[in-house]
């Protein structure tokens, strides 16, 4: 059985970092493509950042720049540090493979970006 245990996120001013932890089990993350998604009030849930299993990486226009997703895979662990945060990161943070398996999802953990 697949576990995905999010946690790491807090209330941080504009202009903050907060760094993501995805601590996995029952799944080895360096054999998957993972991803991080994020998902805000009133919005459907999005893909923000992937490491393939290959270890590239990608990442959607709005957080380019900012955000770095990286793994340990001694932990198997998927990292989301985020730069530079703006009231529009403001949502719920997952990770999950890419592509998601809905039975994967865990508790979210949530970013709130407000001075």
């Amino acid at each position: 059985q697949v576990h995905l245990v999010e946690s790491g996120g807090g209330l941080v001013q504009p202009g903050g970092s907060l760094r993501l932890s995805c601590a996995a089990s029952g799944i080895i993350i360096n054999y998957n493509n993972m991803g991080w998604y994020r998902q805000a009030p009133g919005k459907q849930r999005e893909l923000v950042a992937q490491i393939l299993s290959s270890g590239s990486t990608n990442y959607v226009d709005s957080v380019k720049g900012r955000f770095t997703i990286s793994r340990d895979n001694a932990k198997n662990t998927v990292y989301l540090q985020m730069n530079s945060l703006k009231p529009d990161d403001t949502a719920v943070y997952y990770c999950n493979t890419n592509p998601r398996r809905t039975a994967y999802w865990g508790q979210g953990t949530q970013v709130t970006v407000s001075s």
